[in-house]
């Protein structure tokens, strides 16, 4: 019992976190629109743009002085 509270307490942390993600990465726009581009790949490359650019924000982001 106290082992699947020790996992639930760690898959809550993980599901919050990939849920900031996404919702980082969807500031993109053009990742929630249809695309309606037909060339191959084009999708996979506006997914690892969109990522990309979500990365950067999060690394660059000002980091708080904890005093």
């Amino acid at each position: 019992m106290a082992n699947n509270r020790k996992i639930s307490k760690v898959r809550v942390r993980v599901e919050h976190a990939v849920e900031h993600a996404i919702a980082g990465i969807k500031r993109s726009r053009c990742v929630k629109d249809v695309l309606r581009n037909t060339k191959d790949g084009f999708s996979d490359l506006i997914m690892v743009i969109a990522c990309s650019l979500h990365n950067l924000r999060v690394d660059r982001r000002k980091k708080t002085l904890n005093l």
